[in-house]
C-alpha cells in the first residue's frame, strides 16, 4: 500500500526532526557518567552550575554527597577543550562562613574531583572552574 504524498513528506519531515534534535543533544549534553575516584557511592545534591565562554559552555559544576563527605566536581566541555589549551581545572568545596576546602587542581584535566570533606553537618556548595580563564562558578548551597 503506497501512503499518500502528504503522508509520506510529513513522515519524512517528522525523521529529519527527530534526527536535528538528536545530534543537537548529541553536541549539547555533556554526556559523562561522574565516577569519584575515593568513594563509589555519591549522589548528587543541589543544581548543577554551569560556567559558560565564548558562547558556549565551557564547565559544569555539582557537588555530592557519600562516604560521610561533601566533594565538589567540575567537567570541562569538549566543545571548550576542542578550542582550548593550557587551562587548569579545579574543584572545592565551598563551606558557608569558612572557605574553600578540599580544592585540588590539575592542567587540561577533563573531569575534577576535590578531595573529600567532613562537611555534612555544614552549609556547603560545590566550587569549580578553569583558574587561568575567570572566576569559579558555583551550585546551590545545600545545607
Amino acid at each position: 500500500m503506497r501512503l499518500p504524498r502528504f503522508a509520506r513528506a510529513a513522515s519524512r519531515i517528522a525523521v529529519l526532526v527527530a534526527l536535528a534534535v538528536g545530534s543537537l543533544i548529541a553536541v549539547e549534553a555533556p554526556a559523562y557518567a561522574e565516577t569519584n575516584p575515593d568513594c563509589a557511592s555519591v549522589v548528587q545534591i543541589g543544581q548543577t552550575a554551569y560556567i559558560d565562554r565564548d558562547g558556549g559552555t565551557a564547565v559544569s559544576v555539582k557537588q555530592f554527597k557519600g562516604c560521610g563527605k561533601n566533594w565538589g566536581y567540575a567537567y570541562v566541555w569538549a566543545g571548550y577543550r576542542a578550542t582550548h589549551t593550557g587551562y587548569v581545572l579545579c574543584a572545592f568545596v565551598d563551606v558557608q562562613g569558612d572557605g574553600w576546602r578540599g580544592e585540588f587542581c590539575l592542567p587540561n584535566a577533563v573531569e575534577m574531583w576535590s578531595d573529600g570533606t567532613d562537611t555534612l553537618d555544614r552549609c556547603t556548595r560545590g566550587g569549580g572552574g578553569l583558574w587561568n580563564e575567570s572566576a569559579p562558578g558555583f551550585t546551590d548551597w545545600r545545607c
